[in-house]
């Protein structure tokens, strides 16, 4: 199995430990820069769209099996499957965030708590509908027609 990146965060955070550990936690926004072999695949991405961003937290430790969720030691261990840390085996970040502005290729998201540097494997509207659970899921997309 091998993952392409498909672009790279840029944002004014720098570090981990500096960075809050979800985006509705006060993150800023950033930008997407998306690599000119994917820019193509923006086509209908807009402004106020919702979108999901799937990232390769580049500097995750991946041997972690088992946290203190939100690193808080009065947490009892739990399985990394459990939470929502970033150091785990495969780790990949999972971030809902509105499209402030299209430039090119270039997308301004927020809020996202990704530090600088953070690579971007895929994007994926927010879907209205129902999932096969039967839960509703709405986009908070202002105009946008989306289809799976």
């Amino acid at each position: 199995m091998q993952l392409k990146p498909i672009g790279v965060i840029r944002s004014a955070l720098k570090e981990r430990s500096k960075a809050p550990k979800q985006g509705s936690e006060g993150a800023p926004d950033a930008w997407l820069e998306v690599h000119p072999s994917a820019a193509k695949g923006l086509d209908g991405v807009a402004a106020g769209d919702e979108i999901i961003l799937l990232t390769w937290f580049h500097k995750a430790h991946r041997e972690v099996l088992k946290v203190h969720p939100r690193s808080d030691p009065k947490h009892r261990l739990m399985g990394v499957f459990a939470t929502r840390s970033p150091d785990r085996p495969n780790p990949i970040g999972l971030h809902e965030v509105t499209v402030r502005s299209v430039e090119k290729n270039r997308l301004r998201v927020g809020p996202i708590e990704a530090i600088d540097g953070t690579p971007v494997v895929d994007i994926k509207p927010v879907l209205c509908g129902f999932m096969p659970s039967g839960k509703t899921v709405r986009s908070r997309s202002k105009g946008s027609n989306r289809r799976a």
